[in-house]
């Protein structure tokens, strides 16, 4: 399916019930967090000591943190960090893995086998235990955070690049272009790619949701965005000592990670029928 389907059927997914309701939801968190300075009066770094632990009401909607801060605030900026981090994240690992895949399946040989050794080797650990160890490398922060992701995720999208290709190169159209006189750049990348973007595109949103939530894993744990920039979960791990004085501290964003994530699965399952990308799997 070429882009311009892709498109096409992203619009007929949000004219269902569940796509246009988790679309909207996910288009109301990223005009939050980009216009998180116009939406709110307060800074999400500025101290307060006096307003400390100050429950939600009109002059904080969601109240306040252990040092004054408004809630509000560092949940809208911290949006920022989290979708930032997962969405580049996530783009760098498809990308990458759709030329990797891309390669070893088109051209086989010593290539393939080398990429199949290391993605099955990436595959057999969990995707937290490979950002834990390259973080630990990294060093904790943003950078080594999207590098963790980039690379827990590598594995999925260039397997799924690599069966797409060779489901289709064996087509009577790339036989043609081959005939003709096609360089293999030119096959691939007008023919091979565009016909199998759709389910690595569909498999990367989906992934984007867990990605969202090994950097809310990082953060709670210190690994992630250093303070005082604000993520979902560096404010969650604050909050997860003070449960039972400000439970707001840790709902409020515990929220805002869950209902996000269900929002992009939800979306992701009615792009999957819109595409109607099951029954072509399963034709391939």
């Amino acid at each position: 399916m070429s882009l311009k389907g892709t498109l096409n059927s992203i619009g007929r997914a949000l004219r269902t019930p569940k796509g246009a309701i988790s679309g909207a939801w996910l288009a109301l968190v990223v005009l939050g967090a980009i216009f998180a300075p116009v939406l709110t009066p307060y800074d999400y770094d500025i101290q307060d000591l006096p307003n400390a632990f100050a429950a939600p009401s009109f002059a904080h909607w969601l109240g306040t943190d252990e040092f004054g801060r408004d809630l509000l605030t560092r949940v809208l900026y911290g949006a920022r960090t989290s979708l930032s981090v997962s969405v580049l994240s996530i783009s760098v690992s498809v990308f990458t893995g759709m030329v990797l895949g891309a390669a070893a399946g088109y051209f086989g040989g010593a290539f393939d086998r080398a990429v199949t050794i290391f993605v099955d080797l990436t595959w057999s650990f969990p995707e937290i235990l490979i950002a834990l160890i390259l973080v630990a490398i990294i060093g904790p922060g943003i950078t080594g955070t999207m590098v963790a992701i980039a690379v827990a995720y590598l594995a999925q999208f260039t397997r799924l690049t690599r069966a797409q290709i060779m489901a289709i190169r064996s087509e009577t159209y790339i036989e043609a272009a081959k005939s003709l006189g096609a360089r293999d750049s030119f096959i691939l990348l007008r023919h091979l790619l565009p016909n199998s973007l759709a389910p690595v595109l569909v498999a990367g949103m989906l992934a984007t949701g867990d990605a969202i939530i090994l950097e809310a894993t990082l953060g709670f744990f210190g690994l992630g965005a250093q303070p005082p920039t604000p993520s979902w979960g560096s404010m969650m791990s604050s909050g997860s000592a003070l449960l039972f004085k400000a439970p707001w501290i840790i709902v409020f964003p515990g929220l805002a990670v869950a209902i996000t994530v269900v929002a992009i699965n939800l979306f992701g399952d009615a792009l999957i029928r819109a595409l109607d990308i099951k029954t072509r799997l399963r034709e391939a």
